[in-house]
């Protein structure tokens, strides 16, 4: 079981958007987060795909 809670932001491991945690269920996240033109997305992951989001340094 993972440490994830509702309101963590994270990110696919793989890259891409930050994301907002929405629900978690006990192997995977609903995730919410916004493009480009303001529309929110919201899709399932398991919990293995996606880690703390760490935003980049300058």
């Amino acid at each position: 079981m993972s440490d994830f809670k509702i309101g963590d932001v994270v990110q696919l491991k793989s890259g891409g958007p930050a994301m907002t945690i929405t629900a978690v269920g006990p192997t995977t996240l609903t995730c919410e987060w916004f493009d480009q033109s303001e529309m929110p997305h919201s899709k399932v992951f398991v919990h293995n795909a996606v880690e703390i989001y760490q935003p980049p340094s300058f």
